[in-house]
């Protein structure tokens, strides 16, 4: 049965600032128009090319203009209008005025960005802005006064500022976010800064009445590089939920295969995602043999990289394919020996996902999973 919709303003990030993280979200069983949740915030400026010079169809930043370039290709997008409807009545500006919260899994600006620079002009109600206490200390330092005005506070009575801040902890609970929509926060590793390890998070998103939920990284390292491993805690935490309750993943590979684990700064390549993906298989494999929980995280070796082929390893995009289909090829053709029961597809920009929920199985204990790829840097 289905359980969410989800429209996917952006996927890509890094130095692309056409295509940053971005996704507008809503259980299938309620209406745009009765408010979304805004799943990501990244800056995503759409701009085409004319013949003598470049045309920003938005403010820089805004993320309106993803929204508008999107809007136009597939009008029908938020569900059909009626014939007479005022085609000013609903417009980029007026979805985000419908989003009642947003949820970011950590304050790089690529996920930021758009929430920062729309702070001041979005309309409707007061939005609250959810993320683990230290995503929330680190927003505060742009909506400090200096680096953009003070515009979002965790004070719900302030009558002037209408971005509410609520943070969510990593205690193993569910807290309601939307009507009829939870979210359990888990933290995971995004590489090093000079603290130490940098955290981020992912989520477990769940529909409450059918208690279907869908599982969202933000950026994320391998376990096996990690300076603290914490991915094999949230397979843990999703394996007894698949495919029963949990049946999609959005989670991101930034880089090509290939590059060396000393240049993934945080992030994840095609064979690193493989090693995780067969990790996960393993914890379901275990919790339907062993259903009651384990306590302490077993050692993890250092895998070895498994072999791609020179011919998908050259594959070059000018011109040609978008990056994250290139490297979305790569994942499949790592994952193939492996026939681990996962549907891999890339999370274009524009494009609307249904978030099904049914059980399906292939080779035994492994379900398939249908997989996301989000492609958080352009390499």
């Amino acid at each position: 049965m289905p359980a969410f919709d989800l429209i996917v303003v952006g996927s890509g990030g890094g130095p692309d600032e056409t295509n940053l993280s971005g996704y507008l979200l809503k259980p299938c069983d309620a209406a745009w128009d009765n408010g979304m949740i805004a799943l990501e915030a990244g800056a995503s400026v759409r701009t085409t090319v004319s013949r003598d010079h470049w045309l920003t169809l938005s403010p820089p930043g805004s993320g309106l203009g993803a929204l508008r370039h999107i809007m136009k290709g597939d009008p029908n997008i938020f569900g059909e209008r009626p014939p007479d409807a005022d085609s000013t009545s609903f417009t980029p500006l007026t979805v985000y005025s419908n989003v009642k919260c947003f949820l970011l899994t950590h304050a790089h600006l690529d996920h930021i960005g758009s929430l920062v620079m729309a702070a001041g002009t979005l309309g409707g109600v007061s939005k609250r802005i959810y993320g683990s206490p230290q995503t929330l200390r680190d927003l505060e330092t742009v909506f400090s006064g200096r680096v953009w005005p003070r515009l979002a506070t965790y004070d719900e009575n302030d009558p002037l500022i209408r971005l509410v801040y609520n943070a969510l902890h990593s205690d193993g609970k569910y807290k309601v976010i939307f009507p009829n929509v939870s979210v359990r926060i888990m933290a995971i590793s995004h590489g090093t800064n000079d603290c130490g390890s940098y955290d981020d998070s992912c989520f477990f998103v769940r529909h409450d009445p059918s208690k279907h939920e869908f599982l969202f990284f933000g950026d994320v390292e391998p376990d096996s590089i990690a300076m603290k491993p914490k991915n094999i805690t949230v397979w843990r935490a999703a394996a007894p939920k698949i495919p029963h309750d949990l049946s999609t993943i959005f989670i991101e590979c930034s880089y090509q295969a290939g590059r060396p684990d000393g240049e993934l700064w945080g992030h994840l390549s095609p064979c690193h995602l493989v090693q995780e993906l067969v990790t996960l298989a393993t914890e379901v494999v275990m919790a339907r043999k062993a259903p009651k929980s384990r306590s302490g995280l077993r050692p993890r070796k250092k895998q070895r990289n498994d072999a791609i082929s020179p011919e998908a390893l050259h594959w070059r995009t000018r011109g040609e394919r978008p990056i994250s289909h290139v490297i979305g090829d790569q994942c499949r053709e790592l994952l193939a020996p492996h026939q681990l029961g996962v549907e891999l597809l890339t999370a274009d920009q524009g494009m609307k996902i249904v978030a099904v929920f049914v059980t399906r199985f292939t080779h035994g204990y492994h379900p398939t999973i249908d997989l996301y790829l989000l492609t958080h840097l352009v390499p």
